[in-house]
């Protein structure tokens, strides 16, 4: 649409002037845009369908050749110009890598600052106080880029005038008898919100009014210093308890992120997409939460299958939480190899929240997976487990 706006800008100035747009596909998406396409066309801009494939420089005239073919009517065509003008995509600013580092943001893969909920929080970041507007989440016209502006100064000005900080009742405290200041707990919070003095040994410190309760702390930390509000451990593996009481053969344990494999699995039940019903499903904030010990447990009650699943590392409403999820599953399924249990029996499924597809795909997939998992092959694994 640039390019559009361009060639009238040319025509204003320079009514004489030729002008030849070459495209692959013309999306006038935006109110007003097919007309200023009609526009465009109508004072003698020239549009043909085709990127040329060539451009030599005419040693007499000193023109430029151009060679295209012309995909409407299938022709290779060639046309001699003054001038070109390469009409390139928008990348982000090399400033950008730099803000989202000091202030702990997420990108997406080609280089942007990525809101928290591209539908739920579009001009919410993932860093509580931050808000996005403009360019730097996405290549944008005025128009659109004012009207998030207008949106993030709302947002802002809400946080101010409320006097106080809400926080979710999901946050993180630090026990402090139990912790031995390893600050493994800090190593691994995607917001460095937790503050370890190793050299004096004093307990950890985290910074509850920010802390966003995706509980990476807490799987992380050894020495269970770390507690996780409503989703406690003795909540967790109650749950993983009832799940197994009866007929635990016949079951999935699922532990599903609340962002995105959650919400995937709520889209698929919405759209009434039918997939095998032995997945009981365990929601946490972040696939980060998932500790090792809700893994083993699950394993000596009786699971065939335990599956994981968080959002795609470029997704992650935590930044960067899900990839201490990756090193975690790995560990344990070097571990489980050593203990003589097949390594499969855990699996690891990255599924957004629009792949209601995917999810559907994974239940069957593990379902195929549990049948071949044997009464012996359970209780032998119960066994070697007994043991530690």
């Amino acid at each position: 649409m640039n390019t559009v706006k361009d060639t009238l800008y040319l025509k204003d100035h320079h009514p004489e002037m030729e002008c030849v747009v070459f495209y692959i596909d013309m999306r006038t998406f935006g109110k007003g845009y097919e007309d200023l396409y009609k526009r465009s066309k109508a004072r003698g801009v020239k549009y043909i369908r085709g990127i040329p494939g060539n451009i030599m420089e005419d040693p007499e005239t000193k023109n430029l050749l151009v060679t295209v073919e012309n995909t409407t009517t299938g022709k290779i065509e060639k046309h001699e110009f003054e001038m070109v003008v390469l009409s390139i995509g928008v990348v982000p600013r090399p400033e950008t890598e730099k803000i989202q580092r000091a202030l702990t943001l997420s990108k997406t893969p080609d280089g942007f600052l990525m809101e928290s909920h591209y539908q739920l929080s579009p001009i919410d970041s993932p860093t509580g106080g931050v808000f996005l507007a403009g360019a730097c989440e996405s290549p944008k016209d005025i128009k659109s880029s004012v009207i998030q502006a207008s949106g993030a100064a709302a947002r802002a000005e809400t946080l101010l005038s409320a006097g106080k900080v809400k926080v979710e009742p999901i946050t993180s405290t630090i026990n402090t008898d139990l912790c031995k200041s390893c600050g493994l707990c800090a190593d691994v919070c995607p917001y460095g919100l937790i503050t370890v003095d190793k050299k004096a040994k004093t307990p950890a410190v985290v910074v509850e009014a920010a802390c966003k309760g995706c509980g990476t702390c807490g799987a992380a930390c050894t020495f269970d210093a770390i507690a996780m509000k409503n989703f406690s451990d003795d909540q967790i593996l109650a749950m993983i308890d009832a799940m197994f009481d009866v007929r635990p053969e016949e079951k999935i344990c699922i532990f599903a992120c609340n962002w995105c494999s959650y919400a995937g699995a709520d889209l698929a039940g919405l759209s009434r997409m039918q997939y095998p019903p032995n997945g009981r499903v365990i929601r946490t904030m972040c696939s980060g939460r998932v500790d090792e010990k809700f893994i083993w447990h699950a394993f000596k009650k009786g699971a065939p299958i335990v599956l994981v699943s968080g959002c795609h590392f470029v997704d992650c409403h935590y930044i960067d939480a899900n990839r201490w999820t990756q090193r975690r599953v790995e560990e344990i399924w070097n571990k489980l190899e050593r203990k003589g249990i097949r390594p499969e029996r855990l699996q690891l499924e990255w599924i957004s929240a629009a792949e209601s597809s995917r999810w559907q795909e994974a239940m069957y997939a593990v379902e195929e997976l549990r049948k071949t998992v044997t009464r012996d092959e359970i209780e032998e694994t119960q066994k070697i487990l007994s043991k530690g």
